[in-house]
Formats: C-alpha cells, sequence, structure tokens
C-alpha cells in the first residue's frame, strides 16, 4: 500500500489541479487541498491568492487588445521568462519571484496551512505548484516535501531563495527540466525524472486502456491505410491486433484554458468544419471547463450556426466542479483523436497516443511546451484555421496525424503517477 501524504494545489487555472487530480489516489482521503482556497483559511492569506488570480486571468484575456494589450502582458511575461539553457551557467542567483514571494512569507501568508497540516502526522507534502513548496520549508514543515513540474521546462522561480540548502524534492516530466534545476541550485539527489502524472483511469494498469483506445484512434487518423501499410509489424507489435473499423467518428476536441482566452478559435473550427460535422464525417468537442460563461457562449454560436450540440454532433464539456470536470474530460479523451490546445500541462497527453495541435501559446513557460511538443514529433502547430478543411485532411490523407499519435504514445512517459508513489514510498 502506497503511503498517503497531502497533495497540494492552488484552483488558479486548470493546469496545477490537473495534475494534482491525477494524483488523487495519494492523498489523505483522496482530497486534494487547495493552499488558496481551504477551509479555515485567514482572509489575509486568501486576499494575497485572489489578488495574484484575478491579476493573471486580467492579463491573459487583455493580451487580444491592440498594442497596449501585448505590451502589458510581456511584461508580465518577463517575471516568468525562461532563460535560454545555452550556454550551460550558473543560474542560481534568485529572481523576481523569490524576492516578491519571501517577504510576504516573512508576514505570515502561508503559516496557517502549514501549521494546520503539521499536526497531522508529518505525512509527505506534495505540491503541484512551487509556492506552496516554499511555504512548507519556510515554515519547517516536518515531514517531506515534493514539487510536481508542470510544463517541459521551466523558469527559475519554481527553485526557492537558496536553492543550495533546500531539502524540496522534484519530481521532473522532462530531462530538460532535470538539467534547469540543476543549473537552478538544486541537488541532484532531490531531482527526480519521472514523467508528468497522467490519469491512470484512461491509461490501464499496464496499458491495456490506452493501446486499445490507440487502435481505434490510428484507424480515424490514417483512413487511406497511408501509415499503416508503411508501418504495419511496428504497429501490431506496439499494439496488437487491430479492429475492422473505429468505434466512433473522427473527433476533435479543442480545450479552452483557464481564463477563456481563445475560446473564439473554438466556434471558427466549428464554422469552417460544418458541413464535416452535420453529415457525422466529425465529431467536435469544445472544452468550457468549469466556466459558465464560455459553455454559453459555446452554446449560442453552436445555436447560431444551427448544429445540434448533441453528442453526436457536438459536445460541449461542462462542469460545475474541477473533480467533475476532469472525470468528464478525461471520459472524453478516450473517444478523442486530435486533440487542438495551447501547448499547457496538455502537452503531455501526447503521451496517451493523442496528436496534438498546437494553438497560440500565452506565455513564456508554454513556448517552451511547443518548442519541446514540435522537436519530439508530437504535435504540429495549427494552420490557418479559415482554411482547415485544407491542411488538416491533407495531414489525414498523408498518415501524419497517425505518425503523430504513435511517437507520442512510444517515447511519451504514461507511468508518472506510479514513480511518483514509489519514491514517495520509499
Amino acid at each position: 500500500m502506497h503511503k498517503k501524504a497531502w497533495v497540494i494545489s492552488i484552483n488558479m487555472g486548470y493546469g496545477h489541479q490537473r495534475t494534482a487530480y491525477a494524483l488523487r489516489d495519494l492523498a489523505v482521503g483522496k482530497k486534494i487541498i487547495n493552499a488558496n482556497d481551504y477551509k479555515g483559511i485567514p482572509k489575509g492569506d486568501k486576499n494575497v491568492w485572489e489578488g495574484s488570480r484575478r491579476f493573471y486571468e486580467f492579463v491573459s484575456r487583455f493580451k487580444k487588445a491592440p498594442f497596449i494589450g501585448k505590451i502589458i502582458f510581456s511584461l508580465f511575461d518577463a517575471t516568468q521568462r525562461i532563460t535560454e539553457f545555452y550556454p550551460k551557467r550558473d543560474l542560481s542567483q534568485s529572481n523576481f519571484t523569490q524576492k516578491r514571494t519571501y517577504p510576504l512569507f516573512k508576514r505570515g501568508w502561508g503559516r496557517h496551512l502549514i501549521n494546520k497540516l503539521s499536526a497531522k502526522n508529518g505525512r509527505p507534502f506534495v505540491s503541484t505548484f512551487y509556492t506552496p513548496a516554499f511555504m512548507a520549508e519556510y515554515f519547517n514543515y516536518p515531514g517531506d516535501i515534493y514539487c510536481v513540474v508542470c510544463d517541459a521546462d521551466i523558469s527559475r522561480g519554481w527553485a526557492p531563495l537558496k536553492p543550495g540548502q533546500s531539502r524540496i524534492k522534484y519530481f521532473a516530466p522532462t530531462k530538460r527540466v532535470v538539467d534547469r534545476l540543476v543549473l537552478y541550485g538544486i541537488k541532484k539527489e532531490n531531482i527526480f525524472l519521472t514523467g508528468y502524472p497522467l490519469p491512470m483511469e484512461i491509461i490501464g494498469k499496464r496499458l491495456e486502456k490506452v493501446k486499445e483506445d490507440l487502435k481505434h484512434r490510428i484507424l480515424n487518423l490514417d483512413p487511406w491505410a497511408v501509415y499503416q501499410k508503411k508501418y504495419g509489424g511496428m504497429l501490431k507489435e506496439k499494439l496488437g491486433e487491430f479492429p475492422s473499423k473505429a468505434d466512433h467518428p473522427l473527433t476533435i476536441m479543442f480545450a479552452v484554458g483557464g481564463a477563456g482566452a481563445q475560446k473564439e478559435m473554438g466556434v471558427n473550427v466549428l464554422k469552417q468544419l460544418r458541413d464535416n460535422i452535420s453529415n457525422g464525417e466529425v465529431k467536435v468537442i469544445l472544452v468550457a471547463g468549469t466556466k459558465k460563461k464560455i459553455k454559453e457562449y459555446f452554446k449560442e454560436e453552436i445555436e447560431k450556426l444551427k448544429i445540434s450540440p448533441s453528442q453526436e454532433r457536438v459536445e460541449i464539456i461542462f462542469e460545475e466542479t474541477f473533480e467533475k470536470y476532469f472525470d468528464s474530460f478525461n471520459s472524453a479523451l478516450r473517444k478523442t483523436d486530435i486533440l487542438w490546445t495551447k501547448p499547457s500541462e496538455l502537452s503531455f497527453y501526447s503521451a496517451l497516443g493523442l496528436p496534438i495541435i498546437i494553438a497560440p501559446t500565452i506565455g513564456s513557460q508554454e513556448e517552451f511546451n511547443r518548442a519541446w511538443l514540435l522537436s519530439s514529433g508530437f504535435g504540429a502547430e495549427e494552420e490557418n484555421t479559415d482554411f482547415i478543411k485544407d491542411w488538416l485532411f491533407d495531414w489525414l490523407k498523408e498518415g501524419r496525424l497517425a505518425e503523430m499519435a504513435l511517437e507520442g504514445f512510444i517515447e511519451g512517459e504514461q507511468m508518472g503517477v506510479l514513480r511518483i508513489k514509489d519514491i514517495i514510498g520509499k
């Protein structure tokens, strides 16, 4: 039996919450604790978190404003900028993040949370955001402290004020993150290359679920069997015997980020593929997450296009809570063939055999996730969405998307959750 831990996240956007939800079986009572919104949080602590959340969402949406929006966003993004990796050099000097954050600790920000959890047997403390891990170390949490990284490369902000003296242990999704943490001054023995924690409920204990889903997906992504004829032996070796036909139509999932900054793009996908959707050739899933306004926006636009929002044509994923949303999202992924999203933490879902169509980035870290997807061969940048019928169906005819799907499955890491559990258990 795996050792139970406090699993900590923040409910600001989806990335850190999605990462924590995959680790819920590790959590005490299978409950994720949100450092910015837990029962009994002092008003002063909550106000600091809320100010940060409102500012980030405002800046993300305001980026679209002509001229001034890009200037404001670039100034904000500079605070979390990831510096060039080469030449390798000492990058341990603190930056804006530490200089802004640690004075707040001195004034007591986070003490209540750490004291509350410290009285509970000193269990492992596992955070999917760096600030709660810094809090735990600053306020002398008695148990082991772990931080789960959610991006393919990271800024100096992920390392604490004095990295060489830190006892925080890191779970890294990529080799680049391992190397970054070393440059930031984290001791090598405190870094573990685990891969990103993907939802085990759609993977299976021995990859049986993800393999079965990928076989149906390959049939949809390679309708002319170009890729299958060329690599049939490898496909059979990796996945086993294929069914005679796919169990669902070609399905594209368009995932909007937590701030809802790209919802119009999802509607444009519907507009351009309207005929293909109407004749049952294509299904589109629009992900509104927990944002009711985005759900209503999608519904209104679907009605304008006179496309029935039924499960057979267009589906909207919306739930009131993060937990229900992630359950619905994960379930829908099993019948999804293409994941269209900005390169957030969802970039790692390429390991499920999902080719990623990369939407425009928002923020420095997403630029590096994008570069990782492209260099790994797991994704491709979107072309002009006004001509999606041309380039998307060209990619299907060429077997290009099927190739990305198998590449992601073979080269990606699916067992991050089990690796993390094993390390904590030891």
